[in-house]
């Protein structure tokens, strides 16, 4: 009776791996509304208070996931390792608001098509983590797989690095008017920030595989 007890007040493992879950999701809608707002014709109100919107989501559930670390006797990963995936992921989101944030601010209305390709590859990036964490609930049979989507969201940042280099390089050479200029080097530099902060995650969840396999 005690022990049933004891069992019922201790948190269940998988607990972790759904709140990772219900944050990637929260990641790939944020990733979404990046790229709705950089459409063509975007309501570009609507999509700046949607990303705002999920952001907060996604701080509630990082607050949540910490909140369940400090309580629990046991989790199914190193207890650092947790930390740090929860808040490199709440980072993407952090990094996607960003870049609206300056959108409104720098009250920018068009965007170059490297700048859409750049949302689009955010996206892709959302799309991959979303697939990669619920598999963590069975890591040791699907760690070739978590790895592989790991390994493809490092090439989309290797690629976001060189279309931000190029992107660079036509805006130096085709913006005359020095505020634009200001305005879009931001945008690229924060774009390409969102992209390294998605490699941070594949990091963590690579070396979480490599410590459980």
């Amino acid at each position: 009776m005690l022990l049933r007890l004891f069992q019922s007040l201790m948190p269940r493992e998988e607990r972790f791996v759904d709140l990772f879950a219900a944050h990637a999701l929260k990641v790939q809608e944020a990733a979404g509304a990046l790229e709705d707002l950089m459409a063509d014709g975007a309501d570009m109100v609507l999509h700046h208070r949607r990303i705002c919107t999920v952001e907060g989501e996604a701080d509630a559930i990082t607050r949540k996931t910490l909140q369940a670390l400090h309580r629990s006797f046991i989790t199914p990963f190193d207890r650092d390792q947790i930390h740090r995936l929860i808040t490199a992921m709440d980072n993407t989101v952090d990094g996607i608001e960003d870049v609206a944030q300056r959108v409104d601010v720098y009250g920018v209305r068009d965007f170059s098509p490297d700048m859409r390709d750049f949302a689009a590859g955010i996206s892709a990036c959302a799309r991959l983590l979303a697939e990669a964490i619920p598999m963590m609930r069975q890591i040791n049979r699907n760690a070739e797989t978590i790895n592989q989507l790991c390994e493809e969201i490092g090439r989309q940042e290797s690629i976001a690095d060189q279309r931000q280099r190029e992107g660079l390089r036509a805006l130096f050479a085709s913006e005359r008017d020095p505020v634009r200029l200001i305005a879009r080097k931001e945008l690229y530099q924060r774009l390409e920030k969102v992209t390294d902060r998605f490699d941070d995650v594949a990091n963590v969840i690579e070396t979480i595989v490599i410590e459980q396999v």
